[in-house]
């Protein structure tokens, strides 16, 4: 395969091929998902004046993304950090690649969907210690840990906006559905031009 993904044009699956699943998000990583994307949800719209079920629903997504880091470090496949960690020169080649209209379909995290996953890791640790700290005497009523809190919130509307808008897009370019696959788990298998992060899981 070219390491040079502008040279590789995405093809339509084959009718034969795209009837074909192979499973890419196992369970824990899709339990995973949808609780921080509820709970998110509710905190960010609902209940984001409630003070004490915001609290609870906010340690719930908290435990969440901490099972998912250390799922991410144990796990095999796609669901495993090293199998699409977004190095610069992955992430720089997949943006020069999607200018050209070339980028290719991953079977797991594409490197800017990869990129955009730790970045929400960092915001979800960022709101969430920051409202921890609201809750203790020795920061109660401190404006730079309020205002932080405030801004990593706004900033991950925002990210979240693009992550769904990437989702759409990506969905449209390579003709599959991504948010069933992360109720189904599963996808069409890699084809030709196709980049499997995790080719031992793809098999299964």
């Amino acid at each position: 395969m070219s390491t040079d993904m502008t040279s590789v044009a995405p093809t339509s699956p084959d009718l034969k091929v795209a009837k074909k699943q192979v499973k890419v998000w196992d369970p824990v990583v899709r339990m995973i998902h949808w609780t921080v994307v509820v709970g998110v949800f509710a905190n960010l719209t609902i209940l984001r004046e409630s003070s004490d079920t915001h609290q609870i629903v906010g340690y719930v997504v908290l435990g969440a993304v901490a099972c998912r880091i250390v799922w991410g470090l144990v796990a095999p496949g796609h669901a495993r950090f090293s199998s699409f960690a977004p190095t610069p020169k992955k992430v720089l080649g997949y943006f020069a690649a999607m200018r050209a209209r070339r980028e290719p379909r991953y079977l797991g995290h594409n490197p800017a969907g990869s990129l955009m996953m730790f970045g929400l890791i960092f915001l979800i640790l960022l709101i969430s210690a920051t409202g921890w700290m609201m809750s203790l005497d020795q920061f109660w009523g401190v404006k730079w840990v309020e205002e932080v809190h405030e801004m990593a919130a706004n900033v991950i509307i925002g990210a979240i906006a693009v992550h769904v808008l990437a989702a759409v897009y990506v969905s449209v370019k390579h003709h599959e559905n991504l948010p069933l696959s992360m109720i189904t788990g599963r996808k069409r298998p890699a084809a030709e031009g196709d980049v499997d992060n995790a080719p031992a899981a793809g098999r299964r």
